[in-house]
């Protein structure tokens, strides 16, 4: 461990599969760790049995990892607090810490999605709810990495990003491993939408497994679908440099194609007949791109950002759209050069 951070006070916010694994991380590297964890059920069992056996089931956790229902004595007098909770549910958290923050505590915020009404991805929402809190101190961080194959200690790379490339750095040091490397990047907005919208595209690649539709559909989803994301991006001022990376191409390529992951599960579910109210009330986890489905429709609408597949899924969900007439009309739109921004 890197001295200048050997005496950290590290503080996780919520106790998911994402949330329990990077804490657990940080707890096996050799930093106490507090996690608040909500359910009481949830944190009973950390304590009493080393596990979260509802959301991270099989996977022991490090004594240095503390489980606590209290939201705020988790919060207090942190030196680093990472913020790993459902992204709907990211404001009113942030709101309730605010005001029992420690002066210069770093955040890090580890939620992928977009809020529905503000269009805000997290750093945006930390930024209006933390007022205790300047730009430069707040992180995200990113990249393709499943909960369950970090807490095992498979190599997993991420990205740390911040306005401050110094606070990224910072980041950078805390959370690196031998099995988890850690880069940087200044562009928050580009890793933010590169690791939020992928999670529409999985549903959609998860759909197109679901009615069966074979490997090259899949493969030209994930491909357009990148497209989609890098429009999105430039409308909104991101390094087009960033989606070739980690959270662009490497987060959509895993979400798309893993077992894994929730979103795809979803997609494949409603490909195979399922409604979505169905699909959900099967979950404890949460799929963010449901969600963040909706963000993507209003937002690249009101920006003028053409994104057919996001579209479609938005219908699929939301309008109960018949998957197979989503793809009819995707594959039937005006033919175009590929390399058309529109």
């Amino acid at each position: 461990m890197d001295q200048e951070f050997k005496d950290y006070k590290i503080g996780v916010i919520g106790a998911g599969s994402w949330g329990t694994a990077l804490a657990n991380l940080l707890a096996v590297k050799g930093f106490p760790v507090e996690l608040w964890v909500y359910e009481e059920d949830v944190c009973l069992q950390i304590k009493d049995n080393r596990e979260n056996e509802v959301f991270l089931p099989g996977i022991k956790l490090s004594e240095n990892l503390s489980p606590d229902n209290d939201l705020y004595s988790v919060s207090r007098n942190k030196d680093l607090l990472l913020l790993a909770v459902p992204s709907h549910f990211m404001r009113d958290v942030s709101m309730k810490i605010n005001s029992c923050l420690k002066e210069g505590t770093i955040i890090v915020s580890a939620s992928k999605g977009i809020e529905n009404k503000t269009h805000l991805t997290m750093s945006g929402v930390l930024k209006e709810t933390l007022s205790s809190v300047s730009e430069d101190r707040i992180a995200v961080l990113y990249g393709p990495s499943f909960a369950r194959e970090v807490a095992q200690g498979l190599p997993t790379v991420v990205t740390a990003a911040s306005a401050d490339l110094e606070n990224a750095r910072r980041v950078q040091n805390i959370f690196a491993t031998p099995a988890f490397r850690v880069y940087t990047n200044d562009d928050v907005i580009g890793v933010e939408l590169g690791g939020s919208v992928k999670n529409v595209i999985a549903i959609a690649a998860g759909v197109i497994d679901g009615l069966e539709l074979g490997l090259n559909t899949r493969a030209a989803l994930i491909t357009r679908g990148l497209t989609e994301i890098r429009r999105l991006g430039l409308a909104m001022g991101a390094n087009p440099r960033t989606f070739t990376g980690l959270t662009g191409v490497g987060d959509l390529v895993l979400t798309c194609t893993g077992t894994l992951s929730r979103n795809h599960t979803v997609g494949v579910k409603i490909g195979q007949g399922m409604k979505l109210d169905q699909v959900l009330s099967e979950m404890r986890m949460v799929a963010e791109g449901v969600k963040t489905a909706r963000s993507v429709y209003n937002l690249s609408r009101r920006l003028k950002v053409e994104m057919p597949i996001a579209h479609a899924i938005f219908h699929i969900l939301y309008e109960d759209l018949p998957p197979r007439d989503a793809l009819y009309q995707l594959m039937t739109r005006n033919l175009k050069h590929e390399l058309d921004e529109k």
